[in-house]
């Protein structure tokens, strides 16, 4: 068969290309690895709280015994309250790690994260993605869905066999590879045929997945109908430009595995029109108009209990659809002045990056040169429809997952997905619930179930050691930690839970971690005093 033009290009280096001719070359690659120690033969954590990732409730005391990478064992040792029963134990192990009677959960996973933000003019080149990985294994993310692999395929492909040769201190890495036919510079593909035949090139570099913007419906169809057959998962951010011709409960039916944030939803939702009401003066290419009309979207549409409401959400049950709503990377939209002066900009936002949040035009999510009360009212509302949406659609049994996108709009690696956390909470998830979005369910949406996201005797060991309850507050999940006032010295004192991650059997300390990145951040400022 002819390959036809747009399968003739090399996966991913389109992508890359496509990006530097606009000002965004990739994001420095890690290299080598300086943290992290294992994985060992065998390795006992001991005397811990469990609490697994499937929604069960914490129970214990148990060692967890760790072979290579694989949990080999669960063993109850003893009850809170008690002694624990010496006979119970383990054997003693090359590694040990005393739990002191503090909580193991899984490691969390990042169901929609970017390996890095794009440079712009106004701010210069990112850090690389040592920073980026740091950040996320200091705050527990052990598993990452990279959707878009904007850096190309073969770059994230090359981290994803370092992270797992543990060459490099990071996350294991999932590729989705950006498919190129929305409206815009980058479309290459115009027919069902070429997004078939791309999507088997894809399949054949190694990719775990696509990520959508949306295409031509007949183009979306089909390459939603070829994933399908290569087994390649799927997720869309339904970009205004094609939502109007069809929306997320449409492509859910043709089988999309994700939607990605709210795009989508709400005009799925639409009973008195088909397509949003965009005000005068509108342009899609104006970030400000773009982001500011897209809180209004939710006023549009059907109101929760109403008919619609509940056809729409029937629908997507049937569908077997899962939400990744990212919630935490439009948190700036509700309160502009407090996500920008939050607690860990100073030591650990790379100047860099806080350059590129700040308002300029040409960079995505900089859009805060016109940011207004009435902008935050309309996103407030939003917020809210949008929570009791997800709310009663995991009520009904439909699956959400937690993903965070940070780079943009003011939210930081790790940072990020703590406040996800944060607001599934919001929306109405107990903190089981949203520890199992953050956990079971995404790896439940990856495919990758029967090897991590819960903790079970088989799985990876992708564990984390806190040294408190972290379904008490997920706020002592931040690098940062919680300001908590010491009751003895009756002064404030941040406390964090998170002690040790442990990815694939790699352990981690997470302050080393931090240190790590609070020095970068450091370095980098100092850089530019120097200038």
């Amino acid at each position: 068969m002819e390959r036809t033009k747009a399968a003739a290009i090399e996966i991913g280096e389109e992508i890359v290309a496509g990006f530097t001719k606009y000002g965004l070359p990739d994001v420095a690659p890690a290299r080598s690895r300086n943290r992290g120690v294992g994985p060992f033969p065998r390795m006992v954590l001991r005397g811990a709280t469990l609490i697994d990732g499937t929604g069960a409730p914490p129970w214990g005391l148990v060692d967890i015994v760790v072979e290579g990478n694989r949990i080999a064992d669960i063993v109850s040792v003893g009850v809170p309250g008690l002694p624990i029963r010496p006979e119970r134990r383990p054997p003693q192990a090359e590694h040990e790690i005393d739990c002191g009677a503090g909580f193991v959960t899984p490691g969390f996973i990042d169901s929609h994260a970017h390996i890095g933000a794009p440079f712009h003019a106004a701010s210069g080149n990112m850090p690389g993605a040592d920073y980026v990985y740091k950040l996320w294994l200091a705050h527990g993310v052990t598993t990452v869905r990279e959707a878009g692999c904007f850096n190309g395929l073969a770059w994230t492909l090359e981290q994803k066999a370092a992270s797992a040769a543990h060459r490099i201190a990071a996350p294991s890495l999932y590729a989705y590879a950006y498919f190129p036919a929305i409206n815009d510079y980058l479309k290459t593909i115009h027919t069902p045929a070429a997004a078939r035949e791309w999507l088997r090139q894809l399949a054949d570099k190694g990719a775990d997945g696509v990520k959508f913007f949306g295409a031509p419906p007949a183009v979306m169809e089909a390459a939603l109908d070829e994933a399908r057959n290569l087994g390649l998962r799927t997720c869309c951010h339904h970009a205004a430009l094609a939502v109007s011709r069809m929306n997320a409960l449409t492509t859910a039916q043709w089988g999309l595995t994700s939607s990605e944030h709210s795009y989508g939803l709400p005009e799925a939702l639409f009973e008195d029109r088909t397509v949003q009401s965009f005000p005068s003066g509108y342009h899609y290419n104006d970030e400000y108009l773009r982001f500011a009309t897209a809180g209004t979207t939710f006023l549009q549409a059907a109101q929760p209990g109403s008919a619609k409401w509940e056809q729409v959400l029937d629908a997507f049950l049937a569908a077997g659809h899962t939400f990744v709503p990212t919630m935490n990377v439009y948190d700036a939209n509700r309160d502009l002045m407090r996500t920008r002066r939050a607690d860990w900009h100073a030591r650990f936002t790379d100047p860099t990056l806080l350059k590129y949040f700040e308002p300029h035009r040409g960079g995505h999510g900089s859009y805060w040169y016109r940011w207004t009360t009435q902008n935050e009212v309309e996103w407030r509302e939003t917020f809210r429809l949008w929570m009791h949406f997800l709310r009663d659609f995991k009520n009904r049994g439909g699956r959400v997952c937690a993903g965070s996108d940070s780079g943009f709009m003011y939210q930081v690696y790790g940072f990020g997905f703590v406040r996800e956390l944060e607001l599934l909470q919001e929306a109405g998830f107990n903190p089981l619930e949203v520890l199992r979005a953050a956990s079971y369910h995404g790896a439940e949406l990856l495919g990758l179930e029967a090897e991590t996201g819960s903790v079970e005797v088989g799985k990876r060991a992708d564990l984390l050691v806190h040294d408190s309850n972290p379904l008490d507050d997920f706020k002592l999940l931040y690098g940062t930690g919680a300001l908590r006032l010491d009751e003895v010295r009756q002064r404030g004192q941040w406390q964090r839970c998170l002690r040790t991650t442990i990815k694939d059997g790699m352990v981690f300390d997470t302050q080393e971690l931090l240190d790590d990145v609070e020095g970068m951040v450091a370095a980098a400022n100092a850089a530019e005093d120097g200038q």
